[in-house]
């Protein structure tokens, strides 16, 4: 990710010193180096509304100022919350501060008396770690509320293939990843005479005699082979010699990291007790 150099030349700056020959000086240098987007403050006490309202990319800050010095001003735009990152290079010509400043949330610092080379290369540099600051957040939104609309429409989605499966069939169900079911509906009980997580295998479940095993053990194959299967029919033998036969419809279910989760799918009674 790289930023354009028309961004960084058109990006916002806020000059902040109490001195107007420091503020000329600054904004002669920034309009000749090609920047179009300068603004200056002698009063400190306007930085924090002014960052509000304009929200700059850079604020070039002098420390040593009457009324309200650099470390004050830079707690006053802590307490905005809708900007996480404190866009400030301080102006100092004390040695001993430079360190005082960055600890207080300063991102870098410029010495006075002014060597124009390095305050262009100091501001321009941190203009572009700002600015990718800036791109990551706003991607980062961007992905977010993508990832929101895709799970909206993913929950939408399923609601509609459930309430058309049911329709459709007389059962819909749902396992995990160990064979459990998790979801059923329809008079599943009462059609197989089964507990449901017999459909899948023996897994506990209180299983009624009759059941054609040949073709259960096919089912049981298919699903421990996690494939799909569609309208598969198997059938059992009740005590009174009558027979029931079903057909079975199942799909594998995978999460977004593509690891299987379980199994849904719909079921049919072909043959009603007699």
């Amino acid at each position: 990710m790289r930023v354009a150099e028309a961004d960084i030349l058109n990006a916002s700056i806020l000059i902040v010193d109490d001195q107007e020959a420091n503020v000329s000086l600054l904004e002669q240098m920034l309009g000749d180096a090609g920047y179009t987007r300068v603004a200056s403050t002698m009063n400190p006490n306007e930085v924090c509304a002014l960052h509000r309202k304009n929200r700059y990319d850079l604020i070039l800050l002098d420390l040593q100022m009457p009324g309200m010095d650099g470390f004050q001003v830079m707690e006053g735009l802590k307490t905005n919350d809708a900007d996480s990152y404190l866009p400030v290079l301080v102006i100092t010509a004390q040695p001993g501060h430079k360190l005082r400043a960055l600890q207080a949330g300063a991102k870098d610092f410029i010495s006075k008396p002014f060597d124009l080379v390095e305050v262009k290369t100091r501001i321009r540099n941190m203009l572009e770690v700002r600015l990718l600051n800036k791109k990551l957040e706003n991607y980062s939104k961007e992905l977010e509320q993508t990832v929101q609309e895709r799970t909206a429409e993913l929950r939408e989605s399923e609601a509609r293939y459930r309430s058309l499966t049911e329709l459709a069939s007389d059962w819909y169900w749902e396992q995990d990843e160990n064979g459990n079911f998790t979801r059923v509906s329809g008079p599943v009980l009462e059609m197989l005479g089964i507990r449901v997580d017999a459909l899948a295998g023996d897994t506990g479940g209180v299983q009624v005699a009759g059941w054609n095993e040949a073709e259960r053990k096919v089912l049981q194959a298919t699903i421990a082979a996690r494939q799909p299967f569609l309208d598969f029919v198997f059938s059992r033998v009740n005590a009174d010699g009558s027979q029931q036969r079903y057909q079975v419809s199942g799909e594998p279910m995978f999460n977004q990291a593509c690891r299987f989760v379980g199994y849904r799918g719909i079921g049919v009674e072909l043959t009603a007790k007699k």
